[in-house]
């Protein structure tokens, strides 16, 4: 607004009273906050945002400010982003339309009428200096070349402490600068974190070309935990501090284990916000150059200005807070000097312990260069364990300390007598009061820095104690059959994985090692009922080396000596009656026609059904014939069972898939109501070892033989009768969502419907078109690595209605459209035995290995290269019908990790055409349709489990991919020169 300008006789004039400008420009949006109206326009598009910046003045000067054009970018980037000079420069190359962009230079704009005071923190928050912003006298413990003994006792999993001295030999010290780094890596892509949901990088000459020239309020931050892989070199520039070098997570393969390392660059006023670190992990922060400010809480200590949401479901914890900067800026001076936090100012060369559960911010005041890892030891083993469980109350409780709990909370708690030691209790205060008292009893522990492990909260006595977090588990839902939380660090197979890789490598650590699967997978209770099932079948129970649950399956597995027993718990009782009954009807098939498969299954023992009865167990014996008397008279089947041998067997099963099919995830996983039921069965223990175990060590004829095998084994899987609906069984029609009656008798290749498909393929079709709705949304459930553009352009991709596929099949017997399908063979489900010339006269494998383009057979001398042969195929509980082709996704993507060499010998000894095709009419579309490559594409992409992330997984380039033809031709081009 320009000043007045004087009268002649040296009085100043009355100046108008100016209009309000905000009320004119916006209209009835005025009574929107400015904060809420800058938050709508990160939600729009950009072209929407530069059209409706020409609306009126004030628009024009909220649509036109960096923090709403970072975030608008940031949203659009596409993995790799080039500063240019201002943001929305940045987002319009990001959306090739710089060239067109055109802003010819002009005087500031002024507009009078119109103030904004959050506008202006905001802005002086993008320009604030952080000079004099250390904390020199820090309340944070530092010692320095501390022992392992002292850090052990009085510091790990208890309270921060300030280490120097850890990193003087390290290369590091005096190479990671930006000047060395930018020498050595100037085209390295290092992974930048923001607030947003892309994984976006930026070349380092651009990222210091950008730390150099920019001026935003939160500005990006280099925090990459890939660069291990991008730039090795790295990894040999520092070395883990000695005492933090227990790490549990060590028994995982790298690609296994949750993200760990992280290489971290920032300029200043860049940071992290409040946080928790992930998992309840502890973790190490070592400084090489510049200058951090630290603010630390206990855990249970929300900090000011921090906002908790605790999904109820599958507990996932998010946590909305203002940035670092903003944080001490705003919220900082108003706490009282006694709920201030711990604070310190970290220096270079100095490492910072981060205990677990505690709630910490950081500060960049300079442009500071750090390396972090995050660690499992036996100090904080059993709260990470605690924070995998199923459930949310106990997560929020780790994290919130009683402010994560309603009042019914607490009265669940006093119902199960989890009250304080001197049986008092304060389950009716309102959420203020327990705050105040939270606060209150903190402040001292707080401002100290002494640990929180006994107890604060003083009447409250929070402590975070495992046995006092413990109690807020949620015992009714289970592990097997909860939604698994999409913030836990790793997923819920991995993290049976994990354990049982403990348990086998560690086993002077058992006893920890079972207090921790108690909590994640109640596997106490588990073991309780493998015992009631071994006391039925006067059977030898599990020792304690035994206890614990094998593997990764979806089921818990026991090993005993001589046999296995497996419970089936997941889906809920009705899907565990459909995986018993479908399993023991194939065995009885595979025995009835004598086929060859019965040499290289493991032979049934037993099975039946526990039953928890008032406290005690009681044990059915059922063989999949017939309905157990428990079951016929209860309502636990959606299904109309027929009178016929297996009421449980495939075709109720695949029926039952029908009416699950193409749920979203929070639909289809959700927790399953808690079960007093039980199916099991007993198998014969195969001898050998698992090829999860064995990969790493296989020689090249080993795989070779390997895949040789599983293509015979599949051949025969394949060319075995599946049964056929029966008379009155209903069948869904394709392309409707109701069931209605089909007639058919026999096998399924004699009975054709009104179209031509057999009555059971009809129903498979059924199927893949409930899972081809709403594909897009489920695929963006599941997010990384499956990139986000190829999501996008998925419903071009994949054909409205499937049954476009199977109309351009011949249905031939001996095509074989609709066969069994074991869908899990996968590294854990085969067992392989050391070579001897001997198996051949027991019957076993028979070695083949290749030759040029032939396979020969153990006459030929080159089998004694092999150390290991296959010997079983194992867990048929996920048996179902299908095209056979289904098979080979789990085969080639899990067992053979992508390799076409592998993939080609397994075709060579499978020897079955996967379809038989019409003559095709000309056309694009056609073509595409009788691609092999393109069906096994689409059933990556339909598949009920997140194949998909397998894929950008191995090939890793193909994230970058612009098309799904893409990366069909990448992984399934091989199929297309199959006959």
């Amino acid at each position: 607004m320009d000043s007045a300008s004087s009268n002649t006789n040296g009085e100043f004039p009355l100046v108008a009273a100016v209009k309000d400008r905000r009320t004119h420009a916006l209209g009835d949006l005025r009574v929107i906050p400015d904060e809420i109206l800058c938050i709508i326009l990160t939600r729009l598009a950009p072209h929407d945002v530069g059209r409706l910046s020409c609306v009126s003045s004030v628009m024009y000067i909220l649509c036109n400010e960096e923090p709403l054009w970072m975030s608008l970018c940031l949203g659009i980037a596409n993995h790799e982003i080039e500063y240019k000079g201002s943001w929305k420069k940045t987002a319009l190359d990001q959306l090739n339309l710089l060239h067109k962009y055109n802003e010819a230079p002009r005087r500031t704009l002024q507009f009078d009428g119109f103030s904004s005071l959050f506008l202006y923190r905001r802005l002086y928050r993008c320009h604030t200096s952080l000079n004099g912003f250390s904390f020199d006298d820090g309340n944070v413990e530092r010692k320095e070349n501390i022992s392992f003994e002292e850090f052990h006792m009085e510091y790990d999993c208890q309270k921060p402490v300030m280490i120097s001295g850890l990193a003087d030999n390290w290369p590091a010290r005096k190479s990671w600068t930006s000047e060395e780094l930018l020498l050595k890596y100037p085209e390295t892509k290092f992974r930048i974190s923001q607030r947003s949901s892309k994984k976006v990088s930026m070349k380092f000459k651009d990222y210091v070309s950008y730390t150099q020239i920019q001026h935003d309020e939160d500005p990006l931050y280099i925090f990459s935990d890939e660069f291990g892989e991008v730039a090795p070199d790295l990894l040999k520039d520092y070395s883990v501090p000695h005492i933090f070098k227990e790490d549990y997570f060590d028994v995982l393969d790298t690609d296994q284990r949750p993200s760990y390392r992280w290489f971290i660059i920032g300029p200043e006023r860049s940071g992290a916000s409040w946080h928790v670190d992930p998992g309840l992990t502890s973790a190490w922060n070592t400084l090489l150059c510049g200058r951090k400010r630290w603010a630390l809480y206990p855990p249970g200590r929300v900090p000011l200005g921090v906002t908790m949401h605790v999904n109820e479901n599958d507990g996932d914890v998010d946590i909305e807070s203002p940035s670092s900067l903003q944080w001490w800026l705003d919220f900082y001076p108003l706490l009282a000097d006694t709920d201030k936090p711990i604070e310190c100012t970290q220096l270079p060369g100095e490492t910072i312990y981060v205990p677990s559960g505690w709630w910490h911010c950081v500060l960049n005041l300079e442009t500071t260069i750090a390396v972090t890892q995050n660690f499992v030891n036996s100090k904080n083993f059993e709260f990470v364990c605690l924070d995998m469980a199923p459930g949310y109350r106990h997560k929020g409780v780790c994290r919130a300390g009683l402010l994560a709990l309603d009042d019914s909370s607490f009265v669940d708690v006093e119902n199960n007598s989890m009250c304080t030691e001197n049986g008092s209790s304060y389950f009716n205060l309102n959420r203020r009061e327990k705050r105040l008292r939270i606060e209150e009893g903190c402040s001292e522990n707080c401002t100290n820095g002494k640990s929180m492990t006994d107890g604060c909260g003083g009447d409250l006595e929070y402590s975070y104690d495992i046995c006092y977090l413990s109690k807020f588990l949620d015992y009714e839902r289970d592990h097997y059959n909860s939604l698994w939380s999409s913030g836990n660090c790793i997923g819920q197979r991995e993290m049976r994985d994990w354990l049982w890789k403990l348990w086998v490598q560690k086993p002077g650590l058992r006893d920890l090692i079972w207090k921790g699967a108690c909590l994640a997978l109640n596997a106490g209770i588990w073991y309780e009922r493998v015992g009631a099932i071994c006391n039925f079948l006067e059977f030898p129970g599990p020792s304690l080396d035994e206890k614990l649950p094998v593997g990764t399956g979806s089921n818990p597995v026991y090993l005993m000596d001589d046999y296995v027993i497996k419970i089936f718990v997941e889906g809920g009782l009705e899907a565990s009656l459909y995986c018993l009954g479908t399993e023991l009807e194939f065995y009885n098939i595979v025995h009835k026609l004598d086929s060859t498969l019965k040499n290289y299954i493991p032979s049934v023992l037993a099975s039946g059904i526990l039953l928890s009865e008032n406290g005690s167990y009681r044990v059915l014996p059922w063989d999949g014939r017939g309905k157990p008397e428990l079951i016929a008279s209860s309502s636990v089947s959606s299904i109309k069972h027929e009178e016929v041998d297996y009421p449980f067997g495939l075709v109720a099963k695949k029926n039952f898939e029908y009416l699950n099919a193409g749920k979203l995830l929070p639909e289809s996983e959700n927790c399953v109501k808690p079960s007093s039921v039980w199916p099991y069965i007993v198998t014969r223990r195969c001898k050998g070892k698992i090829f999860a175990e064995l990969r790493d060590t296989l020689s090249s004829e080993d795989e070779l033989n390997l895949a040789c095998f599983l293509g015979k084994q599949l051949h025969d899987l394949h060319l075995l009768p599946v049964p056929c609906p029966p008379c009155n069984i209903s069948v869904p029609v394709i392309g409707e969502d109701y069931i209605q009656p089909l007639h058919c008798s026999g096998f399924s290749e004699n009975v054709t419907d009104k179209i031509g498909h057999p009555a059971d393929l009809e129903l498979f079709i059924s199927i893949l078109n409930r899972k081809r709705k709403d594909v897009g949304k489920r695929l963006a459930q599941w997010g990384h690595p499956i990139p986000s553009n190829l999501i996008e352009k998925v419903d071009d991709y994949i054909p409205r209605d499937l049954n476009i596929l199977f109309n351009q099949l011949e249905h031939k017997t001996e095509c074989r459209s609709y066969t069994w399908i074991h869908s899990d063979i996968m590294d854990d489900n085969i067992y392989m035995m050391p070579y001897s010339d001997s198996m051949l006269e027991e019957n076993l494998s028979e070695p083949c290995v290749e030759e040029g383009a032939h396979i020969r057979r153990s006459n030929n001398s080159n089998i004694h290269k092999l150390s290991w042969v296959p010997s079983y195929i194992l867990d048929f509980s996920n048996l179902s019908a299908g095209e056979p082709i289904l098979d080979l996704i789990p085969v080639y993507l899990d067992i053979f990790r992508g390799d076409p060499r592998l993939l080609k010998q397994f075709l060579s000894s499978y020897k079955l055409p996967f379809v038989r095709q019409k003559t095709l009419a000309e056309g694009v579309d056609s073509n595409r349709f009788s691609r092999l490559s393109y069906r096994a594409m689409c059933y990556c992409i339909l598949h009920d489990d997140n194949v998909l992330g397998a894929i950008f997984s191995i090939w890793k380039e193909l994230r970058s991919a612009t098309s799904w033809e893409e990366v069909e031709e990448k992984v399934w081009a091989l199929l297309n020169t199959y006959i």
